[in-house]
């Protein structure tokens, strides 16, 4: 067997989305599995939609998660390069000129307008929109005439007829395609530029590429670059075409889902930790042998089995992202998620006064509960805002005969302490069961929603520790 090679090859048009996250995850896995290589490439012919920096936001995207190239543009090897489409036109061209010169493509120089034309009348006439052949075979003197009026043209293949065109597909078995149905298509742009489905052909070929994992939108694609691989005599890859990403409405994730963040630079904004949003989107399409569902980035590669990568759509489940991101974040040292989550609040609160030590007790008070760093800013908004307002439950719980008792007996055990630390405001609770003989949920759930507003929430002794004495004192004055 010959050593693995996948690539992911994106263009330069943007941020890294989800979808393609989850390709270059899958290429990249498998690559590991089997002590491969992970190749990144760019297919840049798009001029007019690449955007300046997209390259280097792909490739910091894949470092967060954790993906790193063994070959890029920036770490390249002499044999396989250029990694740039844009950069290896002169290649394109000669193996163009070879597809000419043994009959496989010629020049087509009807018109925009005209090809709009054909279409539409075979739209009317209820047929498949498929080139017309017009040029395929075109008198010597009618090029002439063409190239006399300097007309501008594209490169087409020449479609091979009564052709079957099957491949064994990684992830769906046996897939068939009759040439047919293909018409004869444009391999080169009237500017000059290759087309995608040319110049990938090229490029996994000069590139030894053997497996590759992308999108079930790619599914059409693949008899046209099968019958390149064929007309040049190379060997094609194996392909395994993906399954789409829906939303919780079980409707195609797409860039205009307000309900789902997008691109990978986004979490890692909010304060999503890498490692979960590798092990998540491994989970988005893949499923491992038996019920865990956490696994390191070693661990995935370990158990990597292509076999298992599903047939059916893959739903973007937040809810199973937020408990995996919680998984890792409860997992992480108190000091490290200390760090990430104090910027987050520097930029929505004010600070100053607040000592490192009371940040880094306020944040663990939260760890267990967060799920995400930016979370933290909503989680202890209660240190920080001096609004109070009651949901209906906590109407409720004020109503109860049981806690203006509870509110006046521990406003006077907090009075009464000189030395304001977590022994002395625990020691004041017991003193205030004691006292009124109220226990249990009218006692703690009463004098949290008189301090806190809240009906849940952690630790109550940590809590008013760290909101103070003056600011608990003053709340449970208002009631």
């Amino acid at each position: 067997m010959s050593r693995v090679r996948v690539r992911y090859a994106p263009s330069p048009t943007g941020h890294l989305h989800i979808g393609n996250a989850r390709t270059a995850l899958f290429n990249y896995l498998y690559a590991k599995h089997y002590d491969g290589d992970f190749v990144f490439r760019l297919e840049d012919t798009d001029i007019a939609r690449n955007i300046e920096g997209g390259e280097e936001s792909q490739l910091k995207n894949l470092a967060w998660l954790g993906i790193v190239p063994d070959e890029s543009p920036f770490n390249p090897k002499e044999q396989y390069g250029p990694y740039r489409q844009m950069e290896a036109l002169d290649i394109y061209d000669k193996i163009v000129e070879e597809l000419i010169e043994k009959g496989h493509a010629y020049r087509c120089y009807c018109t925009p307008e005209e090809l709009a034309e054909e279409k539409e009348r075979q739209e009317a006439a209820g047929v498949a929109p498929m080139y017309n052949g017009h040029c395929r075979n075109l008198s010597d003197e009618a090029i002439k005439k063409y190239e006399e009026e300097g007309r501008p043209y594209t490169i087409r293949l020449r479609v091979p007829e009564g052709k079957t065109y099957t491949f064994n597909d990684m992830i769906r078995g046996e897939v068939s395609f009759e040439s047919k149905d293909i018409g004869d298509w444009v391999i080169v742009k009237s500017n000059g530029i290759p087309t995608y489905n040319f110049a990938v052909v090229v490029d996994d070929h000069r590139m030894e590429i053997t497996n590759v994992f992308r999108g079930e939108e790619h599914i059409s694609n693949t008899p046209k670059q099968l019958m390149l691989f064929d007309m040049l005599g190379w060997q094609p890859p194996l392909y395994g075409h993906m399954t789409i990403i829906v939303n919780e409405n079980h409707k195609k994730l797409s860039k205009r889902d307000q309900n789902v963040m997008q691109f990978v630079s986004q979490y890692e904004e909010e304060g999503y930790l890498p490692e979960a949003m590798f092990n998540f989107l491994a989970l988005l399409g893949w499923s491992p042998e038996g019920e865990e569902e956490i696994f390191s980035k070693e661990e995935l590669i370990k158990i990597f089995d292509e076999k298992r990568l599903s047939k059916s759509p893959s739903m973007f489940d937040k809810n199973k992202l937020t408990w995996i991101n919680n998984r890792y974040m409860k997992a992480k040292d108190l000091d490290e998620v200390v760090a990430m989550c104090k910027p987050y609040l520097e930029e929505a609160y004010d600070l100053s006064g607040k000592s490192d030590a009371w940040i880094h007790d306020l944040i663990g008070l939260y760890h267990d509960q967060m799920s995400y760093g930016k979370e933290i800013v909503e989680l202890v908004s209660l240190f920080f805002k001096d609004d109070y307002t009651l949901d209906e439950q906590g109407k409720e719980v004020m109503s109860w005969e049981t806690t203006p008792t509870v509110v006046k007996g521990f406003a006077e055990q907090l009075e009464a302490i000189e030395d304001w630390t977590a022994e002395n405001v625990k020691a004041a609770i017991k003193a205030t069961q004691k006292a009124t003989g109220i226990k249990g949920k009218p006692l703690f759930m009463g004098l949290r929603v008189a301090i806190t507003a809240q009906e849940h929430g952690p630790d109550l002794t940590q809590t008013v520790t760290l909101l103070g004495k003056d600011k608990v004192l003053a709340r449970l004055g208002q009631i």
